[in-house]
């Protein structure tokens, strides 16, 4: 599967059923152009695997069988220490370093949880990402970065509020499954604040590129793409990106700033002519 089919068809249905852990692999060769997914889906189907025989009993006793095989006997923690470190998003380094953020955790743990006979889907919450497994109409929520602790309703709010310093209310809205297409999306989104942080444009305009591909519906990356490339020094590139948001947006708040890059591309692009 090549990672720009697999974008497009969740941006055509980001509902559909989809393999995350493969998605997540693949845009890590982005990064790691020498990683073979393949390999890192095997050690993910072997954790799968250990965990199977343990599934036992209620849906709780299950989901805290997966959350002690994972973040207490495997190891893998939040990375509290170097948050925005981009490796924490790479789920082959998640694999290697046994720390990454809420989201590649949560990812891990769905991805196990799956192949081993449990349905954990993701959860969104502001600021933060969980997971919860699913049986009927029963549900348990769990904190993949928090190791892997059970959340009850005041646990969700509280902990979102911690993270944001601001008030939120866990409806049952609120606590969904997130779309796949969505989790793809909040991951690239990670990355591309990751290097933005790092001001690695040229890093940065990889993953937003990606992110054209998952949502071509908006606008602002295609505008961040062309920003990025300009700003990574790759003028001819950035031209057609700049094009399309100003097609898109031409009445913008920020239509002339972004004129301003388009204009020097297309100066430096003639200076090389």
């Amino acid at each position: 599967m090549k990672l720009s089919a697999a974008l497009e068809a969740l941006s055509v249905d980001p509902s559909a059923e989809t393999d995350l852990a493969r998605i997540a692999l693949l845009i890590a060769r982005d990064a790691y152009s020498g990683m073979n997914p393949r390999a890192y889906l095997r050690r993910i189907e072997r954790l799968a695997e250990q965990l199977r025989p343990r599934l036992k009993g209620s849906l709780a006793a299950r989901t805290a069988e997966l959350s002690t095989f994972l973040f207490e006997e495997c190891g893998f923690a939040g990375n509290t220490e170097d948050y925005y470190d981009p490796r924490n998003s790479y789920l082959n380094k998640v694999l290697d370093r046994q720390v990454g953020l809420p989201i590649a955790l949560s990812v891990l743990a769905m991805e196990v949880g799956r192949r081993a006979g449990l349905d954990v889907v993701g959860v969104g919450l502001p600021g933060h990402f969980i997971v919860k497994a699913v049986e009927g109409n029963e549900e348990v929520l769990l904190d993949p970065f928090n190791g892997g602790q059970f959340l009850d309703i005041e646990g969700c709010e509280a902990l979102v509020g911690g993270v944001t310093g601001r008030p939120f209310e866990a409806t049952p809205e609120a606590l969904a499954a997130t779309p796949p297409g969505a989790i793809v999306a909040r991951m690239l989104q990670n990355l591309k604040t990751a290097y933005l942080a790092e001001r690695d444009y040229r890093r940065g305009a990889r993953v937003t590129r990606r992110l054209t591909q998952l949502v071509p519906a908006d606008a602002s990356q295609q505008r961040d793409l062309g920003v990025l490339l300009v700003q990574a020094e790759q003028f001819g590139r950035a031209v057609d990106p700049l094009r399309a948001y100003l097609r898109a947006e031409p009445g913008a708040e920020d239509a002339a700033d972004v004129r301003k890059f388009l204009y020097r591309a297309l100066n430096e692009v003639a200076r090389w002519n």
